[in-house]
């Protein structure tokens, strides 16, 4: 894939042209997200109106309707904040590993989050959710190292199809050794069975006021990064060269993208191939520096995982499939057809 960078070492004039159609795609992304935001809302087991949609808004639970909404809007808001996160997160390990299949879920990271979350639910009697998201932020740092260290052994160092292949293999065994410690204990089972699998359905205000300041973080973290991603791009020795710490550039976006991961996991369970496919559709619209990539992959994060949280109350009425078995239908072929197009060896 060709690669068109813009860095602070290398400054270059945007065409008008371009500017404008990135403005125009960002217009519409930001339309859609209008639009299947209020589907959600509005969409589910039970169909709602414009009055109710209002009334609940506002607060108000005096039919059911109402109730129905005022649950909605923090599914809702917290199906859009995982998205973008999780977006974000990908195009950030994508640039910084140069590794077309950077997702968080595909490299073990968020295996690691889920890990030590139900470890300390497990050993530690975790319970709040700010310690959850603490803790699933260990986990993926922690993850997202033991991944590193191990594609860097052997000759040629961390190349994206060993680094692929080992965080295949550390998501399997922490998958198992999730399931390990679930099986034999059911209160937790019972508890998180659906987490396991991926779901915004338990959104609160609460949660949602407790996750948002580390999103927050982590987001800032990645784009304060982006001139730093568009010159590793380049490859190690021009990045170098053009004054970029490569190690540190590494060390610091990957940091924010464990932030993102780490927090979301926590939150709405373990959702994968958001990661994966939309950096990868954004790179075709609006072209691969990261000064744009990032917020273009938040919007158009937020817009897959509320869609597909959407389709999946839709289609099994009056019950529901979680949001991570929608993405994971939906990421599969993509996935393949990734890995049939791509080389293996860097964006």
């Amino acid at each position: 894939m060709t690669a068109e960078v813009a860095t602070d070492a290398v400054p270059r004039v945007l065409p008008r042209r371009r500017v404008g159609r990135r403005a125009l795609w960002l217009t519409a992304l930001l339309a859609a997200l209008a639009l299947v935001a209020m589907v959600s809302v509005a969409v589910g087991a039970r169909g709602v109106g414009w009055d109710d949609i209002w009334n609940g808004v506002r607060g108000m639970t005096d039919t059911v309707s109402a109730a129905s909404v005022n649950k909605r809007i923090p599914r809702t808001l917290l199906a859009m904040i995982v998205g973008a996160a999780l977006a974000v997160a990908g195009a950030t390990l994508q640039g910084s590993m140069r590794n077309p299949l950077g997702d968080p879920q595909l490299l073990g990271v968020t295996g690691g989050a889920s890990l030590t979350i139900v470890i300390g639910i497990a050993f530690f009697g975790l319970s709040t959710a700010t310690g959850y998201i603490w803790v699933g932020m260990l986990g993926a740092g922690l993850a997202a190292a033991f991944v590193y260290a191990v594609g860097s052994l052997g000759r040629g160092g961390p190349t994206p199809l060993r680094l692929a292949l080992a965080g295949a293999v550390v998501a399997v065994a922490f998958s198992s050794l999730v399931s390990a410690i679930l099986l034999p204990r059911i209160e937790v089972m019972s508890v998180f069975r659906f987490w396991q699998v991926g779901g915004v359905g338990g959104a609160t205000p609460q949660t949602i006021l407790q996750v948002l300041p580390f999103l927050i973080a982590g987001f800032l973290i990645c784009l304060a990064s982006s001139p730093s991603l568009n010159a590793l791009a380049l490859g190690d020795e021009l990045a170098a060269g053009l004054g970029t710490r490569v190690r540190t550039a590494r060390l610091v976006s990957s940091l924010g993208a464990v932030i993102l991961c780490g927090a979301a996991t926590a939150v709405a369970g373990p959702i994968g191939f958001v990661g994966l496919v939309v950096p990868h559709v954004c790179r075709l619209l609006i072209g691969v520096d990261h000064r744009w990539l990032l917020p273009f992959s938040a919007v158009t994060g937020a817009v897959l995982l509320t869609g597909a949280d959407v389709i999946g109350r839709v289609i099994a009425r009056p019950q529901e499939i979680e949001v991570g078995i929608v993405t994971a239908i939906l990421g599969a072929p993509f996935f393949i057809a990734i890995v049939r197009r791509q080389k293996m060896r860097a964006l």
